[in-house]
């Protein structure tokens, strides 16, 4: 099991940008698809609250992440993030980004088990390149 944990970190370790425009749409449509498919695992309350969970426990590295509303006054759930991750450099809102996803898959492991959380995720990570960022290499 502990081998599907780190192939899942060394996954999202992988994914970086250098464009700050492109990187916060990658990543907001990265966590509405990881959205779909925990909401349907988890219910929506069950998402928000393992979702406002690692956006806290990510602000002992990263203070300037601010916590989801519970009902986002535009409908978007990924609003202050997005505006969190357009604040600042590419480099440092990837690597915010990058903590709040290993905090939220190895706590929602935790909850349904590695190997089904490994199979949700399969198809999340499958179209990841095509929004923008890719694993580990440089975006000219």
């Amino acid at each position: 099991m502990e081998t599907f944990r780190l192939q899942r970190q060394q996954s999202i370790e992988s994914l970086r940008s250098d464009k700050q425009d492109e990187f916060a749409d990658a990543a907001i449509g990265l966590w509405e698809r990881v959205a779909t498919q925990i909401i349907a695992l988890v219910g929506e309350a069950g998402f928000d609250s393992l979702y406002a969970r690692s956006v806290f426990l990510a602000q002992s590295t990263f203070p300037w992440l601010t916590e989801p509303t519970q009902a986002p006054p535009d409908g978007h759930r990924f609003s202050r993030l997005r505006a969190n991750l357009e604040e600042k450099p590419p480099e440092l809102a990837s690597a915010a980004n990058r903590l709040l996803l290993i905090i939220f898959t190895d706590t929602l492991a935790a909850l349904i088990g590695e190997p089904l959380i490994e199979r949700v995720l399969a198809s999340v990570w499958g179209n990841f390149d095509h929004y923008g960022v890719n694993r580990g290499e440089k975006n000219d």
